[in-house]
This record gives structure tokens, sequence and C-alpha cells, in this order.
């Protein structure tokens, strides 16, 4: 008499297993992400604000141009004179502003110039529209 063994495959695939791992995964990189603080710059952005702003002075106009030259209100700076003069701003009062313009085709690096000499004063800034 033959005896057949049942060697058959079962070809179906766990998914609990699977829908664990999923989930595990799923809360260790919701936590680990809110424990991560972005390294940014303390740049505002125009838009709409709940509490009217309590400037009181006009806001300084830094203009860039394409070839990455710096206006002061209208009027051409170095870079060093720039620094100098948001020096000079910044001991004028406490709540000082300056609204960067930067030609759209200007280099990045001269964005990041301004924005490193407001935030080395600690000057409120805001990027607008080249005009």
């Amino acid at each position: 008499m033959g005896v057949k063994k049942k060697n058959k495959v079962n070809p179906q695939f766990s998914m609990s297993s699977l829908t664990d791992i999923i989930f595990l995964l799923l809360i260790f990189f919701m936590l680990t992400s809110s424990l991560i603080i972005p390294n940014a710059l303390n740049l505002k952005l125009p838009g709409k604000s709940r509490v009217p702003p309590s400037v009181t002075q006009k806001p300084t106009n830094v203009s860039i141009s394409s070839r990455g030259k710096y206006t002061i209100n209208g009027k051409a700076v170095s870079l060093s004179n720039l620094d100098k003069a948001v020096k000079q701003i910044k001991k004028q009062g406490r709540d000082v502003s300056i609204t960067i313009a930067p030609h759209p085709k200007v280099a990045n690096e001269h964005v990041v110039a301004v924005l490193d000499i407001a935030f080395r004063y600690k000057v409120e800034t805001v990027l607008t529209n080249y005009r």
C-alpha cells in the first residue's frame, strides 16, 4: 500500500507581521521627526498675520540687482558698507526691520549675505519681490 505524504506548500502569505513592522516604522519616524529641529534662518515671509505689526519705524529697503549690487533705500553700497549701515540702523531702536528685494536672477549667495548680516544684528527680515 502506497502512502502519499502531503507536501503541498501553502501559497498564502500572512500580512499580519508585515503590517506590524510598517506600523512600528511609522511610529518610529513620527517620533524622530518631531525631535529634529531644522537649522534654518529666521526669515519671516510676507503674508497675513493675526497680530498687527508693532513696527513704528518704516522698514529699510535693501535691493539686490542681477549683478549682485546692493542698494539701501535707493543708494548703492558695498557689502561692507551694508554691514555698517545695518549696524547703525539697529542702534536707532529695538524694533527694526529690513525688506530684502532680490532680482530673480541674482545668485543666492548675495541674498544669504544680507540675511547673515541681519541675523548677526538680530534685525527682522522680510523677503519681497524685486522692484
